[in-house]
């Protein structure tokens, strides 16, 4: 394909993924008070285990009102994950064979669960987060979070960890289309490991150094678990590869 092709294609996949977005932000419209409720949750748990006040506070008349649309096109990117993973994969790895498009089933049953596994990962460390974070303000003093920079810190936090859930997926799909061995995804284990612990580090608050460390853990079993996977797909290659060539009739 030419680079006007490419970005012609390209454009076709954004709209695409981009409708779906859309029709899933309309789902998480209706939803946004069941998920700001969810939210406020270890606020709540806050002021009871800590013996104090503790609130989200809306700084300025359309602040609920913005924080309900940011609210539904989390829920929107969530719940449209397959069509946009699916978009993504697709441009990613076009022109494809037939008995090759069956990766890309693969990689939406394999990727999608992984995206809401990290999201949820992200949702099990955040009360952790609150608590540990809203610990260093004195005793007795009162505890008044913008809602806005609250709600954009957790759901930023939800989708950094899904996404990061799937990059291994990617890796073993590209091994599975021949792009990339897996002799280079283990010499770059070290690399692998680094950028994981950056990007967790990133991901959560500085002080919170359990936190990074129950995110970084699952994201370098998955790494080493595509690695394994694309050894053994290697693997199998090679030995068919060898079987085709005895059988082949010698000239």
């Amino acid at each position: 394909m030419s680079l006007g092709a490419h970005l012609i294609e390209l454009r076709r996949r954004l709209f695409i993924a981009a409708l779906a977005v859309i029709a899933g932000m309309v789902f998480g419209y209706f939803l946004s008070d069941w998920v700001l409720g969810a939210l406020r949750a270890p606020i709540t748990e806050l002021a009871a285990a800590q013996g104090r006040d503790a609130s989200l506070n809306f700084t300025d008349v359309s602040a609920a009102f913005d924080l309900r649309l940011q609210i539904s096109f989390t829920v929107g990117l969530v719940v449209s994950s397959p069509v946009w993973l699916y978009e993504i994969w697709a441009f990613v790895m076009p022109g494809l064979k037939r008995h090759e498009k069956r990766y890309a089933v693969g990689f939406v049953l394999t990727a999608v669960p992984l995206f809401l596994a990290g999201c949820a990962a992200g949702w099990f460390v955040l009360p952790h987060m609150v608590s540990l974070l809203t610990g260093f303000a004195p005793e007795g003093s009162t505890s008044v979070l913008n809602a806005r920079d609250y709600i954009d810190f957790v759901l930023k936090l939800m989708i950094a960890i899904g996404i990061g859930f799937v990059l291994p997926v990617f890796l073993v799909l590209l091994n599975f289309a021949g792009v990339l061995s897996a002799a280079a995804i283990l010499k770059s284990w070290r690399w692998a490991v680094l950028a994981i612990t950056l990007f967790t580090a990133i991901a959560t608050p500085a002080a919170d150094i359990v936190s990074m460390f129950l995110l970084a853990i699952p994201m370098v079993l998955l790494f080493f678990a595509a690695a394994f996977i694309a050894w053994m797909h290697d693997r199998r290659v090679r030995r068919t590869q060898q079987q085709f060539d005895l059988e082949l009739p010698a000239t």
